[in-house]
């Protein structure tokens, strides 16, 4: 079909319609569905009951639209208590959840025909945000040889004079690796050397294990000047509906945010604020028990995973996912994604969607319960045993 002449270019959209892509509840209603990012667990009552409270006292208009002051000094008191920094009131803003931070600091800090490095694999949106600013994303291939972690020297290899920022994210989304401190003072040299802008997405920080430690990029030495920490409360606390997160960042990149969010957000919805509040109050008691219930299915997964012929995935790091490694079967990532569903009925996501460096993986979400993750991999089993693979 021709392009709808409203439509701009910016949208992306194909001037032929796609194929409607299957329905797979329909077709199987047994269906188990390994692919969402959002966590089943309730979110905490000692976060939803006073915020109800608050909203009935009168907690249901507009905020200042860099967030209420309450919260500010709350982030501020988070960063103290688990990262022993003192940030700076002009150095906060509330956002309406991580992903309009994300694109309102790509919008902030990138010019047209910039280049902004992003570790492949990566986020499926990153690419499309850079591009929204008018940048050019540039891959850095990791591999699951290298444990998915950063190459200082390949980074190097990549930067030309356009080059304006490194996006980071750890503990990452596909493949759950978390990088070590040593390996992001190796990268925070060479943002140092290049003046390069680190653009760190800090969504999973509280979901860290078998010894793997979260080290945010701003307490790296010569970091905290050229760091945008990009927060939000969905996984850590469970509140992925509530569209609350903030941005830590310099004075001067808080308030070219803050100028687009004007218009954009204006504010974000003030009962997710007060939640956010008691949320970060309690952090210490509230995000180890969501983890571990993570921490646990994701052990449970990679066992099964790894007894899978032509299967193999690290132990887990951190996140909520496990992005095994299937090349020892034979499919690639697409291929196998139909497979598991025609003949398993349970669904994953292909790597492949996350970059090149994603082909021959699978993305799965740890969101189900271990009797679900059981239940689908004993089908799974089942399902290479009929077939003699």
């Amino acid at each position: 079909m021709t392009k709808n002449k409203w439509i701009a270019d910016r949208c992306g959209i194909p001037a032929q319609e796609p194929q409607q892509p299957a329905q797979p509840q329909a077709d199987y209603p047994d269906l188990i569905d390994l692919t969402i990012g959002d966590p089943d667990l309730p979110t905490p009552p000692e976060i939803l009951e006073p915020a109800f409270a608050d909203a009935r006292a009168g907690h249901t208009k507009y905020t200042n639209p860099i967030g209420d002051l309450e919260l500010r000094q709350e982030i501020r008191n988070y960063y103290k208590r688990f990262y022993d920094l003192d940030i700076g009131l002009n150095e906060v803003m509330v956002t309406s959840a991580g992903c309009i931070g994300m694109t309102e600091t790509m919008m902030a800090v990138v010019n047209p025909g910039d280049e902004v490095i992003v570790p492949d694999p990566y986020f499926m949106i990153y690419p499309d945000q850079i591009r929204l600013a008018g940048g050019a994303p540039v891959p850095l291939p990791t591999y699951g040889e290298e444990g998915f972690a950063l190459n200082p020297q390949r980074l190097e290899s990549l930067i030309t004079p356009k080059t304006k920022a490194l996006l980071l994210n750890t503990p990452n989304n596909p493949t759950g690796a978390v990088y070590t401190k040593e390996n992001l003072e190796q990268i925070a040299q060479v943002c140092i050397r290049h003046d390069l802008l680190a653009i760190c997405d800090d969504i999973y920080t509280g979901f860290v294990f078998g010894g793997a430690q979260f080290t945010p990029m701003i307490t790296i030495p010569g970091m905290r000047e050229r760091t945008v920490c990009v927060n939000s409360f969905s996984k850590n606390f469970v509140m992925t509906g509530m569209r609350v997160g903030n941005l830590v960042a310099p004075p001067d990149i808080i308030r070219a945010a803050a100028g687009l969010n004007d218009y954009m957000m204006y504010s974000a919805p003030a009962v997710s604020q007060r939640a956010a509040i008691y949320a970060l109050r309690q952090a210490e008691n509230i995000t180890p028990h969501i983890a571990a219930e993570f921490g646990r299915r994701l052990e449970y997964a990679a066992d099964r995973l790894n007894r899978l012929p032509g299967v193999s995935v690290h132990k887990p790091q951190g996140s909520i996912y496990l992005f095994p490694d299937i090349r020892g079967t034979g499919l690639d990532s697409a291929q196998a994604v139909q497979w598991l569903l025609e003949n398993a009925h349970v669904k994953a996501l292909p790597g492949h969607i996350f970059g090149s460096c994603g082909q021959g993986f699978l993305r799965l979400s740890c969101t189900q319960s271990i009797p679900v993750l059981e239940q689908a991999f004993d089908r799974a089993e089942a399902a290479i045993k009929r077939a003699g693979r």
